[in-house]
């Protein structure tokens, strides 16, 4: 029976041949297949001048698989698609490599015609599998090895970490039909790189064009803790519930935090839980300088908070105080300002006191008598003029 063509999985190579016996008249002609691992590979026998004669088909071990369109081996994965006087189609599912050799196509007639359709099966790879050497710490070196076991042609390894394509070491064997691949590579790494992405990409032929199997790894860099402590209200009063909170970070995670108070206890009400410290109904006591410490086996870290609780009965005194102090200030500068403008006043009219001559009296010492002089005065002064003594 003829079954119904499928479509092709993987592209054929072609490649035509005939060959004839001397005197033949039919040909025989094949095409070679490529077929990645677990595809489907369709073989094909072209018949020209078909007379009725006996096809055989037969696999790479001289197997005949189908005599005319008779099954003979056992095999359901191959299948007979097409007999008819111009071609013999078989039907090759989930290729292997123990599948890949030369199938034979042969017409017997009073000369035996025959040609070979070759079968390359090709290897995919897997995921590649991402290693890292050693552990990783802040400052230093990490390096990472990617391993591709299965390939066919020997798989192309690139790296890449933050779109940017990283040189690596490649190295390859082989293992029989297929190809094991190894890549290393090594680069510095700081605390902003825990958590980054650096993907081994495995590339070859077997897989369609533009794609790839690729293997993500996040990087795990270990560095020393930092600390640092979070209040959940900025002025706290008498009375007031106080949460302080010390925000820490550090790889690996620092698993225990210790709350002090400077050189003194915590009070008897705090409540410290983890990285949570509750300091409950606070008084001026409560006064002082606490820390949350944290440390692993990379470093210690420390934080500080100053606690100042704020009286209110304070506050509202010291307010109230504020304005007597004003008014006194601005009454003693006016009571300044008064003596100094009384100072002034008495000076000035002690400076205008005193004896005033005029010109024609410039002679009241020689004359004598103030008439006579004023009398006798010269003619030519007409004028009084005053001087200040």
């Amino acid at each position: 029976t003829m079954g119904r063509a499928r479509r092709f999985q993987w592209p054929l190579l072609l490649l035509w041949a005939a060959a004839a016996g001397p005197g033949a008249g039919q040909e025989v002609q094949t095409e070679n297949v490529t077929v990645a691992e677990g595809g489907v590979a369709e073989i094909t026998c072209r018949l020209h001048q078909y007379d009725g004669s006996i096809v055989v088909i037969q696999n790479p071990a001289r197997q005949t698989l189908f005599f005319n369109g008779t099954r003979a081996l056992k095999d359901e994965r191959f299948q007979l698609e097409e007999f008819s006087p111009r071609r013999v189609r078989i039907r090759l599912s989930d290729a292997r490599l123990e599948d890949e050799g030369g199938y034979f196509c042969q017409l017997y007639t009073e000369d035996t015609h025959h040609q070979i359709a070759t079968l390359t099966v090709l290897v995919a790879p897997e995921n590649p599998v991402v290693e890292v050497r050693e552990q990783a710490v802040e400052g230093g070196e990490v390096e990472l090895s990617c391993l591709v076991p299965r390939s066919r042609p020997a798989a192309v390894l690139r790296w890449h970490r933050d779109r940017k394509e990283l040189k690596g070491v490649s190295s390859s064997q082989e293992n029989g039909k297929v190809w094991s691949v190894a890549s290393t590579v090594r680069f510095r790494v700081d605390r902003k790189d825990d958590g980054g992405i650096v993907i081994c990409e495995a590339q070859n032929q077997a897989l369609p064009s533009g794609h790839s199997k690729q293997t993500q790894y996040v990087l795990d860099v270990q560095y020393s803790p930092t600390a640092r402590i979070h209040a959940s209200q900025a002025v706290v009063r008498e009375g007031d519930t106080l949460v302080l909170t010390c925000a820490v970070t550090g790889n690996p995670r620092p698993n225990q935090i210790r709350w002090n108070r400077g050189n003194e206890s915590l009070p008897e009400r705090a409540e410290a839980v983890g990285e949570t410290l509750t300091l409950p109904g606070l008084v001026s006591a409560d006064n002082g300088t606490y820390t949350c410490e944290a440390s692993n086996k990379h470093g210690h870290a420390r934080a500080l908070y100053v606690l100042v609780v704020y009286d209110p009965g304070a506050v509202v005194e010291a307010q109230t105080s504020v304005p007597y102090a004003i008014v006194g200030g601005i009454l003693a500068l006016l009571v300044f300002l008064i003596i100094c403008v009384l100072v002034g006043m008495v000076w000035c009219s002690v400076r205008q006191k005193g004896s005033y001559l005029t010109h024609e009296a410039s002679g009241l010492d020689e004359q004598g008598e103030a008439r006579e002089a004023f009398l006798n005065g010269s003619d030519g002064h007409k004028r009084k003029e005053e001087f200040f003594i």
